[in-house]
C-alpha cells in the first residue's frame, strides 16, 4: 500500500509518495497535492510513475497535512449510534451537517492550541474523505465512489462549551485555530478494501478512550457524499469528516477535558498513526 504525504515546514511542504518506508519526491509531477492535482488524476499518475527520485532526509522532516488547504471542511455530527447515545442526543433521521474553517487543518504531529477561556476542549477521531472530482446532485449513492479520491485520519477537535452552550451554531466550537489535525497520509480510495469496515482508536495520555469501527456509522460513506451533493457542490480537495464513535469526554461524565500538556494519539486501520500535544493558545 502507498500513501501521499507533504513533508517540510508549514507553507513549504514537499509532496511525496510514500511506499514501503521510502518517500519519493513528486515535484517533477506537481508542486502540490491540491485540487488541480487530484482532479487531473494525479494520484494514479504518481503511483504508476517508475522514475520518481527519493527525497533525501525525509525521515527527519515535519509531516504536514497530506493535502494543501481544502476549499471547505464539511462535517457530519452524531453519525455513530453509540456516540449519539452517550451524548443524550436524538438519533438523527438525516445527516447532521456543519462546516469547519479550512484554516484549522494542521499536520498530524503538530501541536493543537487550547483556546483562551476553554474548559471543555474535546477529542474526536474520524475518518476523513478527500474529494477528487466535482460532485453535484449525484443520482445515486453508488456514484459517490467515482468522486472520492481517498481517505485520511482526521481529528475533529471540539470546544464543547463554545459549541453547545454559547448560542448559535456548532461552527464556533469546531473552528478554533489548529482544531483539525489531518493525516499523516492520504490513501487512495482504491487501496482501501472496505472503507466501511475500518477500526478507529484514540488514546489520551496513554489511556484508551475511543475504540470503534466505521461499520457502525448511521449514515454510510456513500450516503454522506451523495447527500451532501444535493445541498452543495463538492469540489476536488474538499474534506468531509464523517463522525466519531463513542468515548469523547462529553459523553463520559467525570472524564477530564483536555488541558495543556495532554497528548492524544489516533489510529485508523490502513491509514496510519497521528499524535498531537495540546498547548495553551498564544
Amino acid at each position: 500500500m502507498s500513501g501521499f504525504a507533504r513533508l517540510g515546514d508549514p507553507g513549504s511542504e514537499i509532496p511525496v509518495l510514500q511506499r514501503e518506508g521510502v518517500s519519493y519526491d513528486l515535484r517533477s509531477l506537481t508542486p502540490e497535492i491540491d485540487a488541480a492535482f487530484l482532479a487531473s488524476g494525479g494520484l494514479d499518475r504518481a503511483r504508476a510513475a517508475t522514475d520518481l527520485p527519493v527525497l533525501p532526509g525525509a525521515a527527519s522532516m515535519r509531516v504536514g497535512p497530506p493535502i494543501a488547504r481544502p476549499g471547505k471542511i464539511v462535517c457530519v455530527g452524531l453519525n455513530y449510534l453509540d456516540h449519539a447515545q452517550e451524548t443524550g442526543a436524538t438519533v438523527p433521521h438525516e445527516p447532521v451537517v456543519f462546516m469547519k474553517d479550512p484554516s484549522t487543518m494542521v499536520g498530524p504531529f503538530d501541536n493543537v492550541a487550547i483556546p483562551r477561556g476553554s474548559e471543555k476542549t474535546d477529542w474526536e477521531v474520524e475518518l476523513g474523505i478527500v474529494i477528487g472530482r466535482t460532485a453535484r446532485y449525484l443520482d445515486a449513492e453508488k456514484d459517490a465512489d467515482s468522486v472520492i479520491a481517498g481517505y485520511a485520519i482526521s481529528h475533529d477537535v471540539s470546544e464543547r462549551e463554545f459549541q453547545l452552550e454559547r448560542g448559535g451554531q456548532w461552527d464556533k466550537g469546531k473552528s478554533c485555530e489548529t482544531f483539525n489535525p489531518f493525516g499523516p497520509v492520504l490513501v487512495a480510495a482504491d487501496e482501501i478494501d472496505d472503507p466501511q469496515n475500518l477500526g478507529l482508536w484514540l488514546r489520551v495520555n496513554g489511556v484508551e478512550r475511543q475504540v470503534g469501527t466505521t461499520s457502525n456509522m448511521i449514515f454510510s460513506i456513500r450516503h454522506i457524499v451523495w447527500y451532501l451533493s444535493q445541498f452543495m457542490v463538492l469540489n476536488p480537495g474538499d474534506v468531509i469528516n464523517t463522525g466519531t464513535p463513542a468515548g469523547v469526554a462529553l459523553g463520559l461524565p467525570g472524564t477530564p477535558y483536555l488541558v495543556a500538556g495532554d497528548v492524544v494519539e489516533l489510529e485508523i486501520e490502513g491509514l496510519g498513526y497521528a499524535r498531537q500535544e495540546f498547548v495553551a493558545a498564544r
